[in-house]
């Protein structure tokens, strides 16, 4: 986990924490495969600081601390094509859950996901809003080569939307190999000394200081999400393929602070249906991400038949019991239009806003959703951002216009020194 802390109240909370202040249980996960050998291994401290709106409409903030009774059902070891997940459950109806994903050499974290319960009146005596709330935020932990064990004694958190998550005294490895915790480290940067370590300021300073004057030690900027991998779909009726799809997609689930979400063609499955006019493919992440394309036949003024995109939905999942998180839909879509036994190409990044909160952006995409051939893609129509013959003529047609002006221009200035010279006989 490599988050970044920018509000005062979390720079507070981490002063606070590197002063020895946090106190709470520490929690220890060890998962164990069908023949009993431990494969991912988890340990560390945590604890919630939750902004939240009462009945008489004024906001209060809280604690939320882990009890010494928490579960982990639902934690998996994940595979070569499963994400692996560490899950919690505790308290009244509170959740927590982070899972990790791998490639051939290092494993790191996907994203977190944090659902409270308003309902407990233990905690949030005067909710004005009841029930189960959720966030999802995207872990920034750097690749951990396998066989290494992730380390990090210092206080981080994540903060998001009226949510600040607090992680100490980690030590987590995934995928473990053959059943044995490493003993190589890997170790966050926080743990790293410096040539100049920072100063911490006095809890007094802290705590009567003004956010203005509150100025974090300077960070390097967060590393920029890769594009996503390009993934490989089909679907077929019978014994024939009926679909045909090969796109990179990348989830940007909120516009003012985006969390970017690579969707992970090695996880996701897909199915669907097809039909004459109609087909519909939908892409399950095998995690917490649903997506469903539908596409149309329509008849053009010219009685052509082509095809379009004009649906999209997208459901976000609970880790931990398959609960919808959040379900967006966008049915009025007119995009990746093409003749009717063509396929559509787009190799430039797209972007699908499906609601003010949610957008998909697309890479490298190539669909052919009605007439599939012999198992191939037919013949593409490419979109306009691909398209760089149009400039060819654009050109050609702005030289030639230059050339004219430079030609008349040098006729009229002739045509007056002529008359000039004219006039002087």
């Amino acid at each position: 986990m490599e988050p970044r802390c920018r509000s005062p109240a979390c720079l507070l909370l981490l002063l606070l924490g590197a002063c020895g202040f946090f106190q709470s249980y520490a929690v220890e996960v060890e998962v164990k495969d069908a023949s009993n050998t431990t494969c991912l291994y988890a340990k560390w401290m945590m604890k919630f600081l939750i902004r939240y709106e009462t009945n008489s409409s004024d906001y209060k903030n809280i604690t939320l601390d882990l009890p010494s009774n928490v579960t982990h059902d639902g934690s998996v070891c994940g595979s070569d094509t499963q994400a692996a997940l560490v899950a919690l459950q505790f308290g009244e109806g509170h959740s927590w859950s982070n899972n990790f994903t791998k490639t051939n050499e290092t494993y790191q974290g996907d994203f977190v996901t944090f659902t409270y319960n308003t309902n407990d009146t233990a905690v949030f005596p005067d909710a004005k809003r009841k029930g189960p709330i959720t966030v999802v935020v995207k872990d920034t932990m750097l690749p951990v080569h396998l066989n290494n064990v992730y380390v990090c004694h210092s206080a981080d958190s994540f903060e998001t939307e009226n949510v600040i998550q607090i992680f100490w005294n980690v030590t987590l490895q995934a995928f473990v190999q053959n059943g044995t915790i490493s003993k190589k480290e890997s170790r966050c940067r926080a743990d790293t000394p410096t040539s100049a370590p920072t100063v911490l300021p006095t809890i007094a300073n802290v705590t009567t200081a003004s956010a203005s004057t509150l100025s974090p030690t300077p960070t390097s900027a967060p590393k920029p999400v890769e594009n996503p991998d390009t993934g490989n779909y089909s679907l077929k009726s019978g014994n024939k393929t009926c679909l045909l799809a090969t796109v990179g997609l990348q989830l940007n689930v909120s516009k003012d602070k985006p969390v970017l979400i690579n969707i992970n063609p090695k996880t996701t499955t897909a199915d669907g249906t097809c039909g004459n006019t109609t087909a519909t493919l939908r892409l399950n992440d095998g995690n917490s991400t649903l997506i469903a394309f539908t596409f149309v036949v329509k008849n053009t003024s010219v009685n052509v038949p082509k095809f379009y995109l004009k649906e999209v939905n997208v459901t976000l999942l609970n880790h931990l019991n398959g609960s919808v998180i959040s379900n967006a839909d966008n049915s009025n879509f007119s995009k990746w239009d093409t003749f009717l036994g063509s396929s559509y190409m787009c190799r430039k990044e797209q972007t699908l806003e499906i609601n003010e909160n949610l957008q998909i952006h697309t890479f490298n995409l190539w669909i052919q959703p009605f007439l599939v051939k012999e198992n191939k893609f037919s013949t593409a129509q490419e979109c306009s951002l691909d398209d760089d013959s149009i400039l060819v003529p654009i050109v050609v047609g702005a030289s030639l216009a230059c050339l004219i002006a430079i030609i008349v221009v040098a006729y009229i200035i002739g045509r007056r020194k002529s008359y000039a010279g004219y006039q002087t006989l």
